[in-house]
């Protein structure tokens, strides 16, 4: 078990009951991120849905992420519990892992319902964009030095 007293992470040396540990974030992020990536791998493994060329795992992936991270969101928000370690191990690392769809989608959301159509547009357009962009360096770069 981690001192707190000694432990260079946490927000405020000394505070100790009203303080998270930066260590345990990390840690509860660490933990869903890797359950979220093995569920992923589960999914991109079932066969029925390999029925066509269009990727249809990642699709179901994204979308259950999306739903699962809505309906944490929505609950934390509710009960104002943004920085609980309920929404950090299932929001941020399951969902972090099973996709980053799902914070993509919420953001997008948010622009939308502040009245912010610009930069909603402007976000969605870049991040699909450059993304593309990003994998077709990287196979490119591979490609290129192997």
């Amino acid at each position: 078990m981690v001192d707190h007293r000694f432990c260079l992470f946490c927000k405020s040396i000394g505070n100790f009951k009203k303080t998270q540990c930066f260590v345990k974030q990390v840690l509860l992020v660490f933990i869903g991120g890797g359950l979220g990536s093995a569920f992923r791998y589960l999914i991109s493994n079932i066969s029925f849905l390999h029925i066509s060329k269009l990727p249809f795992q990642t699709f179901i992936s994204n979308i259950v992420g999306c739903l699962i991270f809505g309906l944490i969101m929505g609950w934390a928000i509710k009960n104002n519990q943004m920085n609980s370690p309920q929404t950090l191990l299932l929001a941020t690392g399951f969902c972090g892992g099973l996709t980053t769809f799902s914070t993509f989608a919420f953001e997008n959301i948010e622009l939308i319902k502040s009245g912010d159509l610009y930069n909603f547009l402007i976000y969605t357009l870049f991040s699909i964009v450059v993304s593309f962009v990003a994998i077709i360096s990287g196979m490119q770069i591979i490609k290129q030095f192997t």
